[in-house]
């Protein structure tokens, strides 16, 4: 029997307004699919190293992060397609990144997980309707 074959973009024509949110760690295939596209990568451990180089305070928290998160996020051009990993990490993280979306008109295409995604979080997208069934992840 052969496995389905997961593509995130079948039937849609991949677009540079895609905008997707990766869960957890993602598995090594479906990020290098995704790297292999042409979209903007985003995590906030990325722009915390931009933030850190442009700041002399030495201490990062969360607040620091969330900060450089909000700054990218409003300082991109509205119809440019993202990957983003590692962000929303809390259930609290998702809604505000929600009313974020909601605020410049913009939607997501899809939620995906990978391993060690926070059950809340898959299920505040479940219930939105953005979160992405995988055939080989739910294969038992």
């Amino acid at each position: 029997m052969r496995k389905p074959i997961f593509d995130l973009f079948l039937g849609h024509g991949v677009s540079a307004k895609t905008k997707v949110i990766l869960l957890g760690t993602p598995d090594l295939p479906l990020l290098s699919g995704l790297r292999s596209l042409n979209l903007e990568h985003v995590s906030p451990t990325e722009l915390m190293r931009s933030e850190i180089s442009r700041s002399s305070r030495q201490t990062v928290g969360t607040d620091l992060a969330l900060a450089a998160m909000r700054r990218w996020f409003f300082t991109r051009k509205p119809d440019a397609g993202f990957v983003l990993t590692d962000f929303p990490a809390t259930l609290l993280q998702a809604i505000m990144f929600d009313e974020w979306l909601d605020v410049r008109g913009e939607s997501l295409q899809g939620i995906i997980a990978g391993e060690n995604a926070s059950p809340d979080l898959v299920e505040h997208y479940r219930t939105l309707g953005l979160f992405i069934e995988r055939p080989e992840l739910t294969a038992a």
